[in-house]
């Protein structure tokens, strides 16, 4: 579970990133890839989420950013249409609630964390 979010600093189990992040979580596995960049910085596209793609996740989670500055490109929305994943955007803060409401229900779900604006 995510312990606290703050601008610019996610704590996850103990430890704590001051880079974006990407959390994921399946019954079987948890992977977290640190110091996560996309192809461009505050415009989520499909190529950014590569190793979601790859994995069956019911739920991805994104965060925005603590003032939602990240947009969702619509091509992210149809790709998680087409693999049957739930897609849900939200300013960072509520994407971190979000996202340990279904960490703990046991569900699959991918959390991509912008931490800063």
């Amino acid at each position: 579970m995510i312990s606290h979010y703050s601008f610019g600093s996610l704590t996850f189990k103990n430890k704590t990133y001051n880079k974006d992040l990407i959390i994921i979580k399946t019954p079987k596995d948890e992977k977290i890839f640190s110091n996560w960049w996309r192809k461009e910085g505050h415009r989520l596209q499909i190529e950014d989420l590569e190793e979601v793609w790859k994995t069956p996740v019911e739920f991805l989670i994104v965060g925005t950013g603590a003032y939602g500055v990240m947009k969702v490109d619509p091509e992210v929305e149809k790709k998680a249409k087409e693999l049957n994943i739930k897609i849900e955007a939200y300013r960072t803060d509520q994407a971190v609630k979000r996202f340990n409401e279904l960490y703990s229900s046991n569900t699959s779900v991918a959390g991509a964390f912008h931490l800063t604006c």
